[in-house]
């Protein structure tokens, strides 16, 4: 498969200090790709060399395709409305305004709101309309959904994977693993300026996790499990329950989720 974004060595360092330590990554064109890491590992850096925003010090980017770019904060006027932005950047990218698109992700909505006045959902669904009037091949997305509800959410996750369908490229970074697993194809995790693990969830979840995690509450108080299997892992806590006289009084079983995945790489939790 054609890569749409390939990163070689990549290397950053701010004064003595090195963010990046020799990053080699690809996204494959037609993905939904994340870039996951804490706060302090470099994730940002590496986007913004990506981007094209941030000089970098040694290494190899290659982009294949137009791209457009959702950042978490803009450099707006803050008098200036939200369809002004709009048809300012469409000139100067010598496109016609797709209003259908504006509904889509609710930047209609904020069409003649003075930017100052906007919320910051509302300024992440402008951010985003600025990004796609150039209708580019690669899409980069910083934090998507945040400061949007619930309801803004699912619309923006239906609209991303509308991209996806129409073979675009996403790249993007969140700090919410639940839309992570929901969206991505593959995902790549920054730990100290290195990539710790790059693949799909469930190859992280088979190399890193346990499938399911168990939880019982008894008169003795609570116990946590991770387990592979359940039935034979089960047996084998009710039975020791027993022998030391605990009254079971609750049981909850879940499958492991991404965010523990992540941290046991990121963290090392």
């Amino acid at each position: 498969m054609t890569n749409a974004i390939t990163v070689g060595n990549l290397r950053k360092s701010y004064g003595e200090k090195q963010v990046l330590k020799g990053i080699d990554l690809c996204v494959r064109k037609g993905d939904i790709f994340a870039l996951l890491g804490v706060n302090g590992a470099g994730k940002t850096t590496a986007l913004e060399c990506i981007e094209g925003l941030r000089k970098y010090d040694g290494g190899s980017i290659s982009i294949n395709g137009r791209i457009g770019i959702q950042l978490q904060s803009a450099a707006l006027p803050a008098h200036i409305k939200g369809i002004e932005a709009v048809r300012f950047f469409a000139k100067w990218n010598k496109k016609t305004v797709d209003a259908s698109m504006l509904s889509e992700i609710g930047a209609d909505a904020v069409a003649n709101k003075q930017y100052q006045e906007m919320s910051t959902g509302q300024k992440r669904r402008l951010h985003l309309a600025l990004a796609l009037l150039n209708n580019p091949d690669i899409v980069f997305l910083d934090e998507p959904t945040a400061g949007l509800d619930v309801e803004g959410q699912a619309a923006l996750h239906s609209y991303i994977r509308k991209l996806k369908s129409q073979g675009k490229t996403i790249l993007l970074a969140s700090h919410d693993m639940a839309e992570v697993e929901s969206l991505c194809d593959r995902i790549a995790i920054l730990k100290d300026g290195k990539i710790a693990f790059e693949g799909t969830v469930q190859a992280l979840t088979e190399t890193i996790g346990k499938r399911y995690n168990i939880r019982i509450r008894t008169d003795q108080g609570t116990e946590q499990y991770e387990a592979d299997n359940i039935g034979n892992s089960l047996l084998k806590i009710l039975k020791n329950d027993q022998e030391k006289g605990a009254v079971i009084q609750d049981i909850q079983i879940d499958r492991g989720s991404l965010e523990q995945h992540f941290l046991k790489i990121a963290k090392g939790a």
